[in-house]
This record gives structure tokens, C-alpha cells and sequence, in this order.
């Protein structure tokens, strides 16, 4: 029997700094290559297998100081009187290109499959609608085949990398920042 989870708001007043424990593991990686030639690049990301498989973890936390209007949602639990968080979203305006940044998305592994990626990121789209965002965008990593495929199956989109966004040898790490974003169809550009 499936226990069905509630998300609610995470104030900021309780819940900033609270650590997020991503583990990264995946038996997949997107290979990212850049070519230089006489007329510009030729850029490919081309899935492979990962030999060893890739595992580490991701310091993250929510409501960093630099996302000064972010907002999350989450599920809790509490054990022994203390609540901790087993999923969240958090989502932050970029008003100079009025976009809407999703800035953290974790499931706990011990509840993934189970839809639960999907609701939180409804609230993302839902956000973005309301707040008339012309396009929801994120950042993944190059090794992170599986939140690549859910993000893809989400309905995001390739729209950028950054090859030493990380260290200077990102792509040789097989990390490379990846940024994806759906662009919402029907949008108005408000012109000053």
C-alpha cells in the first residue's frame, strides 16, 4: 500500500539552512565534447555507460542567502518529535530574464517512484504560470543521467552548458553543468 504523501509550504523562517542529502549515483553519463572549427563549434552530449559508475554526494541546502526571494514546498515527516524534510522543492524568480529557477528538487531514494518528483515540479510550472515566467530553467550535471531523463520526461529541454562552471576540468570529470528550461508557448515579452 502506497502512503500518500502530503507536500506543504517550508517557511524560510524554519527551514533555511537546512541541509539536503543529494547522492549522485548513476551507471550513465552524458558525454560532452566541443570542436572547434574554421566556422564556429560543433558540440555533442552523447549518453554512455559509466565505467566505474559515478556516486557522490551534493552539498545543498535550502534558502541560500544569494536566492534572496526563493520559496519551497516539501514533504515532512516527524520522528521523536523532530521534523525533517524526505522531499523539496525550491524555486527562485530571475527577474532580470523573468524566468522561474528551480534551485534544489530532491525525493529521499527511500520514497522515489512514487510520483513524487512530479507533484513537486507541478508546483514549479504551476508558479511559473501564475507569476507570467516565460520560461522554468534549472541546472543539472552531465553525470546525472537519471534526473537528466526525469527532467527531459518533465517536458525541460537542452537550452545551454558551462564546461568549467565546477573546475577547470569539468568535462574530464564528466561533470559538466547543464541547464535546462521549458519555454512556455504563448508568452508576451513586456517591452519597456
Amino acid at each position: 500500500m502506497e502512503i500518500e504523501y502530503e507536500i506543504v509550504p517550508l517557511p524560510k523562517e524554519k527551514w533555511k539552512g537546512t541541509p539536503i542529502n543529494m547522492v549522485v549515483e548513476s551507471y550513465e553519463f552524458y558525454d560532452v565534447r566541443t570542436e572547434k572549427q574554421s566556422g564556429g563549434y560543433i558540440v555533442s552530449l552523447i549518453k554512455k555507460k559509466a565505467d566505474p559508475p559515478f556516486k557522490h554526494t551534493i552539498p545543498a541546502s535550502l534558502y541560500k542567502e544569494y536566492f534572496k526571494k526563493a520559496q519551497a514546498w516539501g514533504i515532512v515527516e516527524t520522528n521523536n518529535n523532530k521534523d525533517s524534510i524526505v522531499a523539496c522543492i525550491e524555486t527562485c524568480p530571475e527577474e532580470w530574464s523573468n524566468r522561474l529557477m528551480v534551485t534544489e528538487l530532491w525525493v529521499h531514494e527511500r520514497i522515489r517512484h512514487q510520483g513524487i518528483g512530479h507533484r513537486l515540479m507541478e508546483i514549479a510550472k504551476r508558479q511559473a504560470a501564475e507569476e507570467g515566467r516565460r520560461a522554468l530553467i534549472l541546472e543539472t550535471q552531465s553525470c546525472n543521467a537519471n534526473a537528466i531523463g526525469f527532467y527531459m520526461h518533465e517536458g525541460f529541454e537542452l537550452i545551454g552548458f558551462d564546461s568549467c562552471c565546477y573546475t577547470n576540468n569539468d568535462i574530464e570529470r564528466r561533470e559538466v553543468r547543464l541547464d535546462f528550461g521549458i519555454i512556455f508557448d504563448g508568452f508576451t515579452e513586456k517591452r519597456d
